[in-house]
């Protein structure tokens, strides 16, 4: 067997497997690219015929990674996302290959499933901080991490009950670190440089200067969000390292593999370990890891309507269930106000053009708001909404807007019953004139919004029919 624990495997071809089936030798590796371990089924026919077995991605991801999250997905109705994130131990070192894998992918655009669709990100942007906890013993606090670019993005989504939006970060356990790769990404996604990998061979030097701050500690969290038993829920696996063990984890799946008879064939291993594969080892070492559930609130829409939610028809509930993330599809059609306060009213919001248009809407939802992006054709205008008391308040940038949710024959009316800009209310009777409706018809989810201004009149109206992606898609 030959085991290929070098890289970097961005960017590489799958020349060493090719000649590891062409010898009659079976093959593993320690690959987290996105493209040479998605792309390892394509020597399937090959490797049967030669009656080895070609393995790619025995590491944290997708194997580790794989393995958690087929556990926190069994007994699961539907998963709406899955979000995975390592963090490292300052005193990781990261040789010539881990510094370049990292470094392709910086500022590069990355595709991700979410909102029903793929779409694009970037490579170490999107910043979030994140706390690691096993119990109250072990926790790493507000670790930084940013997007990265592993198998699992493309392989998940397929393999997971309900097609979940995907995503993962990874960081360094100093902020400064992973704020100056986040700025550094900037120039390699305005296209000012083509990419930082040949700068792998600054950041060993780099590292040597700060290796005495920081600690021995790292963190690995996968979290799950669904429906399990009818409730809404998050499943979380959470792995913390101490010791300075956090670097030993990616060989792990290798060494499990390799004792094992190897099929013929030439596969992922994001499928092919179980956690209590990983335990045996992890007993050996200074690893803690913990598994949770905890059942997550009403959506908004539900907690604001409360007993009156029920009486909305199918598709209109259906809209407004959302868990962490979703997306719907549809067509709308779009008039604006003629005159030129109006166009620059509209312009200033980016608000869509006049016309027909296709129609695609995300929904992000997390601690207790929700933020829907709209493309129309291309233009995307996006607002968050939360609840305050018994309304719904819908944010665009500073702007605040109060409303109540009225039911009717047909569905939902939302009545305007305040605004204010940076907190400070405005007068009602300056506020745009806008009462949106959405109802059932022929199957579909319908909406009508229109938008006019006091003395100004019509900025937009745009109206039409959205279903969730998920029921497009089995159509």
């Amino acid at each position: 067997m030959l085991i290929d624990a070098a890289g970097p495997f961005q960017g590489s071809d799958h020349r060493v497997p090719n000649a590891c089936i062409a010898a009659g030798t079976h093959y593993l590796d320690l690959a987290d690219g996105r493209d040479f371990v998605t792309g390892i089924a394509r020597l399937d026919g090959a490797a049967r015929r030669a009656g080895v077995g070609i393995i790619s991605g025995a590491s944290s991801v997708p194997a580790l990674s794989g393995a958690a999250v087929r556990f926190l997905a069994s007994g699961m109705e539907r998963v709406a996302a899955i979000e995975i994130a390592i963090s490292a131990s300052n005193h990781a070192t990261a040789g010539l290959s881990v510094a370049a894998a990292i470094l392709s992918y910086v500022g590069k655009p990355l595709r991700l499933w979410r909102g029903g669709r793929w779409t694009l990100a970037y490579g170490w942007q999107d910043l979030r901080r994140l706390t690691f906890a096993v119990g109250h013993r072990h926790v790493l606090a507000n670790r930084w991490v940013s997007l990265a670019d592993i198998p699992d993005l493309v392989l998940l989504p397929d393999r997971v009950i309900g097609r979940p939006a995907v995503t993962f970060r990874a960081g360094t356990e100093l902020f400064y670190q992973n704020l100056l790769l986040w700025l550094a990404s900037w120039p390699v996604r305005w296209r000012w440089i083509g990419s930082l990998r040949s700068l792998a061979a600054l950041l060993r030097p780099l590292h040597r200067m700060t290796a005495r701050f920081g600690s021995d500690r790292s963190g690995m969290v996968v979290q799950l969000f669904g429906i399990a038993n009818g409730r809404r829920v998050e499943r979380r696996w959470t792995l913390i390292a101490d010791k300075g063990d956090g670097p030993e984890i990616p060989t792990l799946a290798a060494a499990i593999l390799a004792g094992r008879v190897m099929e013929p064939g030439a596969r992922d291993a994001g499928t092919l370990l179980t956690l209590d594969d990983f335990a045996t080892s992890f007993s050996t070492m200074a690893i803690t890891t913990e598994i949770s559930e905890h059942q997550q609130p009403d959506p908004l829409y539900v907690q604001v309507l409360g007993e009156r939610f029920a009486a909305l028809a199918p598709e209109v509930r259906a809209m407004h269930m959302v868990s962490r993330d979703g997306g719907a599809t549809g067509r709308a059609t779009v008039s604006r106000g003629a005159n030129i306060l109006a166009r620059l009213v509209a312009r200033l919001m980016r608000f869509p053009r006049a016309g027909d248009h296709d129609l695609h809407v995300a929904f992000f939802e997390r601690d207790g708001t929700e933020t829907w992006t709209r493309d129309f054709s291309g233009s995307r205008f996006s607002s968050s909404l939360s609840r305050q008391g018994r309304y719904i308040v819908e944010r665009f940038g500073q702007l605040r807007f109060r409303f109540d949710l009225a039911n009717d024959d047909d569905g939902l009316r939302m009545i305007m019953r305040g605004w204010s800009f940076l907190n400070l209310p405005l007068p009602l009777w300056l506020a745009p004139r806008s009462e949106a409706r959405e109802w059932a018809e022929h199957g579909r989810f319908h909406f009508d919004v229109p938008i006019a201004l006091p003395l100004i009149g019509t900025i937009v109206h745009y109206r039409g029919w959205l279903k969730p992606a998920d029921q497009i898609a089995t159509e």
